[in-house]
């Protein structure tokens, strides 16, 4: 007779999880959550209001943003779904899962200051040596250190990489409003399905 693995989906944690505890160490989510960090949010509109439902944190909105599109995840309902089925996302996200809307609103809302904030976390990995950021390359060239040409050399090759990775930073968000703008999820059950049982469910003819 076979033998098998016991399973139950209904069996709760027995302690708290560390989601981080779940990614590898050298899981790219751990440095987005760092050179998030460091990017200033000065630029970024954040509603004053003291009363009424908490906001979600810009930092937090925005390493989810840069992780999602970096790995392209650009559909704001796909990102939302990713906070609860990408263990990686979840962490970035810290275990909360803002809405769509909320993701859409704070794009649209904050897209010049996204994009220079994009901008700077792709410098920041150049910085550390990574090659890519998810499905972004990152520019790496060596350039000899001569003396007479280094400086001018090395000036104009930042300006060329830098106009590079902020065309690459416009072509993801256009990206993603794009996606936005495709009302149909793919991975949704028809609204008529949503609130039946699984056995409901399954005896439900298809068409």
């Amino acid at each position: 007779m076979a033998n098998f693995i016991p399973f139950n989906r209904d069996q709760a944690f027995l302690l708290p999880p560390d989601l981080e505890s779940w990614l590898p160490e050298n899981d790219l989510a751990h440095f987005v959550v760092a050179a998030v960090e460091r990017v200033p949010l000065t630029a970024f509109d954040v509603p004053g209001r003291t009363g009424g439902k908490p906001q979600d944190h810009p930092r937090l909105m925005l390493a989810l943003l840069i992780y999602c599109y970096a790995n392209g995840i650009f559909s704001s309902r796909r990102i939302e779904r990713a906070t609860y089925l990408d263990v990686a996302v979840r962490f970035v996200a810290a275990n909360l899962h803002p809405d769509h809307d909320t993701v859409a609103v704070f794009r649209r809302s904050n897209k010049t200051a996204v994009e220079a904030a994009f901008l700077h976390v792709l410098l920041l990995a150049r910085e550390t040596g990574l090659l890519r950021l998810g499905t972004v390359s990152i520019d790496r060239t060596k350039i000899d250190a001569n003396a007479s040409k280094l400086r001018s050399v090395r000036y104009d090759r930042a300006k060329q990489l830098r106009a590079k990775l902020a065309g690459d930073i416009v072509a993801l968000l256009a990206h993603a409003e794009a996606a936005d703008a495709e009302s149909h999820d793919p991975q949704s059950l028809p609204e008529d399905l949503e609130q039946l049982s699984p056995d409901q469910a399954a005896c439900t003819p298809a068409i």
